[in-house]
């Protein structure tokens, strides 16, 4: 657990708050507005909200303009999501000291997907450090007020520092190890990948208990069949039980995509309802990015409170 709070997000987990986050992606825009009224939906019911960092390698606007821009216009704060698969290490670490001057203060340390899935393929990926470097350089940052050369920094950034975790990895040891390997670098919260398997985030939070750092389970609703076909299809370390797929299927030839949306509502509601009885998580990450309404539907049908 982190010595010193630096971010609201931090406050809420050593407070022992079951806590929510959010997702938001910037596109391929240099247009802020439907960032900043996505970013006012979840406001009042998560704590923070990720800005992703060039998701699945799709070349979008830069993650700390937004990030910066929604805390500024919106009072929600940020966690700054970043990749090494694009930078090198002089040039994440002047984004993260124009982070810290930003009031940027919870940073997620990302390897990134290889750039032959996003929507530039012929990119030439970076990965001068991978996520486990990336990770020991914002240390050094926070902690040493160092770069990685040992460079010293005028006013150093404070930053919390989380890091993703493949829970339904298969096998799940070699996932564990990294992750155990991160957390002697120094790790303030862990953020899984989606769960849609509730035994399967059990199973990775006991694995991973011993280790004692906050750990918010991710899940992320399926808008439609189509995406609900491409997470099975594409998605590595993603099990949807069939079970959930046929009661999607069966909704959308019922009720068509109204059917889905309430379908997602029962089912996340449930899931999040017995993660908070039943586990020691701080808390649930929702990735629903496009219809981010749906964020407040699956806390409230869980029977829990937003935040204060």
């Amino acid at each position: 657990m982190a010595k010193q709070v630096y971010s609201e997000l931090m406050k809420s987990i050593t407070e022992g708050k079951f806590i929510f986050t959010g997702e938001i992606e910037p596109v391929k825009t240099t247009d802020l507005h439907e960032v900043i009224e996505t970013a006012k939906i979840l406001k009042g019911h998560v704590v923070a909200v990720n800005i992703t960092d060039n998701p699945t390698a799709f070349a979008y606007m830069n993650s700390l303009i937004p990030s910066y821009v929604i805390q500024r216009d919106v009072g929600l704060e940020a966690v700054y999501q970043m990749v090494s698969r694009d930078r090198n290490r002089i040039a994440l670490t002047s984004d993260l000291l124009a982070a810290g001057y930003l009031g940027i203060k919870n940073v997620l340390a990302l390897s990134g997907d290889h750039t032959t899935v996003g929507d530039n393929p012929g990119a030439k990926p970076v990965y001068d450090l991978d996520s486990t470097g990336l990770l020991y350089l914002i240390r050094k940052m926070v902690d040493e007020g160092v770069d990685l050369a040992g460079n010293k920094i005028d006013k150093p950034p404070k930053f919390h520092v989380g890091i993703a975790a493949a829970l339904g990895a298969d096998p799940i040891e070699p996932e564990l190890l990294k992750i155990e390997r991160k957390v002697k670098i120094g790790v303030d919260f862990i953020q899984t990948q989606a769960a849609y398997d509730i035994e399967v985030a059990k199973r990775f939070l006991k694995l991973t208990e011993h280790l004692n750092v906050p750990t918010l389970i991710g899940i992320a609703p399926l808008k439609s069949i189509p995406m609900l076909d491409w997470m099975v299809k594409f998605v590595p370390g993603i099990v949807i039980p069939k079970e959930f797929q046929d009661r999607l299927r069966k909704a959308k030839e019922k009720g068509g995509k109204e059917a889905i949306f309430q379908e997602n509502i029962e089912f996340f509601g449930e899931f999040v309802k017995e993660i908070r009885a039943t586990t020691h998580a701080a808390g649930i990450h929702i990735m629903a990015i496009g219809f981010e309404w749906i964020v407040p539907k699956i806390i409230e049908r869980a029977g829990l409170k937003t935040i204060d």
